[in-house]
């Protein structure tokens, strides 16, 4: 009798082929792998139970709350569906095992006058005559343009801005994949005028890092939130959100809501266009680009006023009819 597999050759043998079709799976491959571990620990034989998966979230989370244990539960899910394909009687947990429903927290929406000031701050940032206000004026501003991630923003190559073709290149975003994304005439200038005086201090070899620190390399990701809670405190923003803070990622948000409230007001067609936004941002699901309507109450009340105009239309083509 072929003796039982360990939990954790079959998680690693889960991790390799989905690796091959290209997910990372960085974080949640070192989460599972854990809970492979703790699994083979107990001496655990057989399919996967909802009890074992249960076990694990709760007793190794740092954090002891409903939220975390739901979130660690999330990360093997997929893993108990493979599992469930080879093996009979493997258990998949639901979402609600913990009562927790996944709450979005609502964003800060950035007001165009907050932008604006932004930007500002970032030009006065020392030391004065070095690249260093430029580069965060620039970068902060190409995000709030194009919503992308701060991620894909701090991958950003030289060679991926075509000032021709008005393009960016974002490769390899959050779900492997890559995009071309238009940008408006103002955006492809402010990017040209950052190259041209980045070229008096660094080299802009098609294959340097776009935006890149005094000594040259490209940004970190920790120093550009060091920076941005820096202009942050400077200009006294309270949070309109759910989060104690305004967050680099609310530049995104802004960017989806002014876009669709601007549709929304126009009358356009809203679907279609949608379908277009989640491209654009590199959502891989629409659904997760319409969530914005339902996050912001502006966006709320413009969906509300075209659906009171669309149902007094009706009415009175029902009058008249």
């Amino acid at each position: 009798m072929t003796p039982a597999l360990s939990m954790l050759s079959l998680a690693q043998a889960y991790l390799d082929e989905r690796r091959r079709f290209g997910f990372v799976l960085a974080t949640s491959g070192a989460h599972l792998l854990n809970f492979a571990r703790f699994a083979d620990r107990t001496g655990h034989r057989g399919p996967l139970t909802v009890q074992l998966m249960m076990d694990w979230a709760q007793g190794e989370a740092k954090r002891a709350n409903p939220a975390n244990w739901a979130r660690r539960l999330g990360i093997l899910r997929p893993f108990a569906r493979y599992r469930a394909l080879v093996e009979s009687g493997t258990e998949v947990p639901c979402a609600d095992v913990f009562n927790h429903k996944r709450r979005r927290p609502t964003p800060h929406i950035y007001t165009v006058a907050e932008i604006a000031d932004l930007l500002a701050a970032a030009r006065r940032l020392p030391p004065t005559g070095t690249l260093r206000p430029l580069t965060y004026e620039t970068f902060f501003g190409l995000v709030a343009a194009t919503g992308l991630r701060l991620s894909e923003a701090l991958r950003l190559r030289c060679g991926d801005f075509d000032a021709d073709g008005g393009t960016l290149t974002i490769r390899q975003t959050k779900f492997c994949k890559s995009r071309l994304v238009p940008l408006h005439p103002t955006t492809i200038a402010a990017v040209s005028q950052y190259l041209l005086a980045r070229q008096r201090f660094i080299s802009a070899e098609p294959n340097a890092p776009l935006f890149v620190s005094l000594s040259g390399t490209a940004l970190a990701k920790k120093t550009v939130h060091c920076v941005f809670a820096r202009l942050r405190a400077e200009l006294g923003w309270v949070a309109r959100g759910t989060l104690p803070m305004p967050r680099i990622h609310d530049l995104r948000h802004s960017f989806v809501c002014r876009r669709v409230t601007l549709w929304h007001e126009t009358g356009a067609d809203i679907d279609n266009a949608m379908l277009a936004l989640s491209t654009y941002v590199g959502h891989t699901k629409v659904s997760d680009t319409y969530w914005y309507l339902t996050a912001v109450p502006d966006l709320m009340a413009v969906a509300g006023k075209r659906f009171e105009m669309f149902a007094a239309a009706d009415a009175g083509e029902a009058k008249h009819g």
